[in-house]
This record gives C-alpha cells, sequence and structure tokens, in this order.
C-alpha cells in the first residue's frame, strides 16, 4: 500500500484546513490512520478510521475539531481540520494498518506515507 499525504499549509488560528491521503487500491481491506509530529516531540495519534467507514477514533485534544473520512471508490481518506490551534502545528502523517479496525498506536500501522506540513499561527 502506498500511501501520500497534501494539503498542509499556513492558516490562522480559528481557521480549517483539510487534508488528503491516496491510497492504493488495496487499501480498501485497511484500517487507515492520522498521526502528526510537532517539532521535538514524538509523533503522536491523530484519528483512525475502519476499512468501512463505520468506527472511527480521536485522540482527546481533537475531538469535536476534526473529522476523519475515506472514499474507498476513489481510495482516499480525509481529514477535516476546524478551530485549528497553534498547538496543531505539525507534520502530519496518514499510515495503513494491516487491519480492518486499526489502533492508536503507531506501530499497529505498517505502511506510512510521506508528511504534510501543517503549521498554524496565532
Amino acid at each position: 500500500v502506498q500511501l501520500q499525504a497534501s494539503g498542509g499549509g499556513l492558516v490562522q488560528a480559528g481557521g480549517s484546513l483539510r487534508l488528503t491521503c491516496e491510497a492504493g487500491r488495496t487499501s480498501s481491506n485497511n484500517g487507515l490512520g492520522w498521526f502528526r509530529q510537532a517539532p521535538g516531540k514524538e509523533r503522536e495519534f491523530v484519528a483512525a478510521i475502519s476499512w468501512n467507514g463505520r468506527y472511527t477514533n480521536y485522540q482527546d485534544s481533537v475531538k469535536g475539531r476534526f473529522t476523519v473520512s475515506r472514499d474507498n471508490v476513489k481510495n482516499t481518506m480525509y481529514l477535516q481540520m476546524s478551530s485549528l490551534k497553534p498547538e496543531d502545528t505539525a507534520v502530519y502523517y496518514c499510515a495503513a494498518s494491516l487491519k480492518a479496525v486499526a489502533g492508536t498506536g503507531a506501530d499497529g500501522y505498517r505502511y506510512w506515507g510521506q508528511g504534510t506540513l501543517v503549521t498554524v499561527s496565532s
């Protein structure tokens, strides 16, 4: 499974961005997730979605602000981010698990895309 994330950029606090992760054809059977890594910090879980989109999971700090979704026809996952805060600034990565329902740990994901930088100014 090859993954490519895009959609990052510079946005003011309170603004919105939508990240896109283009995945290979086999990704329709895989749970997918978003992670992020801020400068000087470890990579952390952001959101995950099951293979059929029925189950989602979020880090507490993004609940109510971020929404993960997927379109298995287009082999694409999205992360709609709203009410962005400066602490959301990070490189965002998409990842694919071998499981249909992926968890929150990075070690549960087998395939990773390159990151896309999100910068939120105050």
